[in-house]
């Protein structure tokens, strides 16, 4: 089969077209034929590593170990192994390979277990494909919010993958929503149910006066505490991204151990 390979880190440059071996499934696996995928954030931070000493140590110093990218996918199912018993030859299916990537192929095999469903009757396969990792992402934030208490949000980046999907996914939940974006997609962000849109390219978000119960960072370009004075008391702050040197992991360690202290908000 054919396949998008990078055998060293770098450049789009690095990317090559080669000839595979076809997978073959295990007992438990399926074999999809993929008929679309796309190109993410993860699979360019991991063509050149957007944070290199973690993707390094995760992937290979000197090297990748993983040679084809590509997380998300939409295709048919050719195959099943013996003990699958929730999907069937010929269905269409949609979902993610986030470990292992693999999805700039012709063909991969995953677990029957795997993020992976019957894509919906009316949906095409690169609409399918599209939806998969920005959708996965923003339903994990989304769920943490209790709509009934946070109903007032900001999401910035709201025009990505992600962002959208939080926009729409928020609206479902009757929150309060204020977008940020650029000029480009502001009417975009109306469409999906935006109540208030602000243009970041003439407007600082967090210079509004406005304060929130929850900010979402969708797209990583902000930090904790450029935010923290648009948050009510009591408010969340969310980021898709670790921040600047990897300030929100620590930030989210240790704001649960600062919150019960004498004193601590």
């Amino acid at each position: 089969m054919k396949a998008i390979v990078n055998t060293k880190y770098g450049s789009p440059e690095v990317l090559q077209l080669k000839e595979v071996p076809k997978p073959a499934p295990k007992d438990n696996e399926v074999l999809i034929k993929i008929h679309a995928t796309t190109v993410n954030r993860t699979d360019c931070g991991f063509r050149k590593p957007e944070y290199p000493v973690i993707i390094r140590l995760v992937n290979g110093l000197i090297k990748p170990k993983k040679t084809i990218l590509g997380s998300e996918l939409a295709g048919k199912i050719e195959a099943i192994g013996k003990d699958v018993k929730t999907f069937k030859p010929d269905d269409r299916v949609f979902g993610l390979s986030t470990s292992n990537f693999g999805a700039h192929a012709e063909y991969i095999c995953l677990p029957e277990t795997a993020s992976i469903a019957i894509m919906p009757a009316n949906t095409s396969y690169n609409e399918a494909a599209a939806v998969c990792d920005g959708l996965n992402l923003a339903i994990t934030y989304i769920r943490k919010i209790d709509f009934t208490n946070e109903r007032k949000i900001l999401i910035n980046g709201a025009s990505g993958s992600i962002g959208t999907a939080c926009v729409q996914l928020a609206r479902y939940y009757g929150a309060e929503i204020t977008a940020v974006c650029n000029t480009r997609t502001i009417e975009l962000l109306k469409l999906l149910g935006a109540d208030e849109v602000i243009d970041y390219t003439k407007e600082d978000f967090t210079k509004n006066g406005k304060q929130y119960d929850v900010v979402m960072d969708a797209i990583g370009k902000s930090s904790f505490f450029r935010c923290k004075k648009i948050l009510k008391p009591g408010g969340v702050y969310f980021s898709t991204d670790l921040g600047f040197l990897a300030q929100n992991v620590f930030l989210a360690l240790f704001t649960p151990i600062f919150s019960i202290l004498p004193g601590g908000k």
